[in-house]
């Protein structure tokens, strides 16, 4: 059984703590009985053993993940969590912070990437207001629970309030909770100007890799933006002083509110038995926390791509986390995530509707 990790904080007897302590007991390790027996399955088919490759590794984990011998996806949801960030007037990054809000209009219009991907494997879009700067008017698909008005300028002072932090995580945890009868599958996504800086600062204390390697050019910024970006973050650590054996507290001090969320929505997927598909860097930075917190929270993510933001590989790594393709994005939005579960869809049916040696009476070798 995973515990979270101890300090003063986390023994602290809040309701939002406890809440987070028990998703966290909630999480159990995967029976390998149960994904031996999928093996056999799998070696069973009319093909080579193991010459579908990773199809047949994601097919195992899926059983292990829903421990049930006729594994389905039929209802996928991707979620995607927005937060601004108070470090974009620091120059950053190369939109203005507006953008936030003008692209959460357009993911509730329909009109962007992660919409047509979504709509192409059939799963349904959540969106999460949980702090981004001016309001939403109310929609079907857009869940408003706004922590704040976004963070606060991390290179002088902590990105939010430590109760804010376990708020956001409690908030994620909420969202997979309320629908988790009828989720086969998560895929997270975010919207977030300056989140980029935020998850290299993140990646940066827990994975103790040089801030050099974790910290790319984002939306598309210059040689001279990217220098101003590492000495920032090297600003805000140092001003900040995050605690490395408290992932909530390097949230605090140095995350966004829609990291925490989408930290709560992985915790809250492992403790339901729910895989979850991790999108590019912003979205692998919560997943870095939720490891943290809850080590074997790792069973149940699934890698989508790999960014060509630097850092995203060094965070999958230290996690552990099998990529699925590199096809040279850095959207973010959970575009990623949505074509990985087209493929992991695909495994599945691979799993359930190939016929074996013995059905189609096809010798073995």
């Amino acid at each position: 059984m995973c515990k979270a990790p101890k300090n003063k904080h986390l023994g602290q007897k809040s309701k939002k703590m406890q809440k987070i302590n028990e998703t966290i007991k909630n999480i159990t390790k995967l029976d390998l009985k149960i994904g031996k027996k999928a093996e056999q399955r799998l070696d069973s088919l009319t093909k080579p053993v193991g010459s579908l490759g990773k199809l047949e590794k994601i097919a195992k984990k899926i059983v292990m993940i829903q421990n049930k011998s006729k594994i389905s996806l039929k209802n996928k949801k991707i979620i995607i969590a927005a937060g601004d960030h108070g470090i974009a007037e620091d120059g950053v990054s190369a939109y203005p912070q507006e953008v936030t809000k003008q692209m959460m209009l357009n993911f509730l219009n329909g009109g962007a990437a992660i919409n047509v991907f979504a709509r192409h494997i059939d799963a349904k879009i959540t969106i999460v207001d949980a702090g981004i700067k001016g309001e939403l008017s109310p929609n079907e698909n857009l869940i408003i629970n706004k922590i704040g008005q976004g963070t606060k300028n991390i290179s002088k002072e902590a990105a939010m309030s430590y109760d804010d932090a376990k708020e956001s995580i409690k908030l994620g945890i909420k969202l997979v909770e309320e629908d988790r009868k009828e989720t086969n599958i998560i895929g997270i996504g975010e919207m977030g100007i300056a989140n980029t800086t935020s998850s290299s600062a993140i990646s940066f204390v827990l994975t103790g890799e040089k801030i050099e390697n974790l910290t790319g050019k984002g939306t598309g910024i210059d040689d001279a933006k990217l220098q101003n970006k590492i000495n920032k973050i090297e600003e805000a650590v140092a001003v900040n002083k995050p605690d490395k054996n408290d992932p909530i507290d390097v949230l605090a001090k140095l995350g966004g509110f829609e990291i925490g969320v989408l930290t709560g929505v992985i915790l809250g997927a492992a403790a339901n038995r729910i895989p979850v598909v991790i999108d590019g860097f912003i979205t692998s930075a919560s997943a870095l926390i939720a490891s943290r917190l809850a080590p074997l929270s790792k069973e149940y993510m699934f890698g989508s791509h790999i960014s060509t933001e630097p850092g995203h590989r060094v965070v999958i790594e230290d996690i552990g986390l099998m990529p699925l393709f590199n096809l040279n994005m850095r959207l973010g939005e959970g575009s990623g995530s949505a074509l990985a579960i087209s493929i992991i869809d695909a495994a599945v049916k691979m799993y359930n509707e190939m016929a074996t040696f013995k059905e189609a009476g096809v010798s073995e070798k």
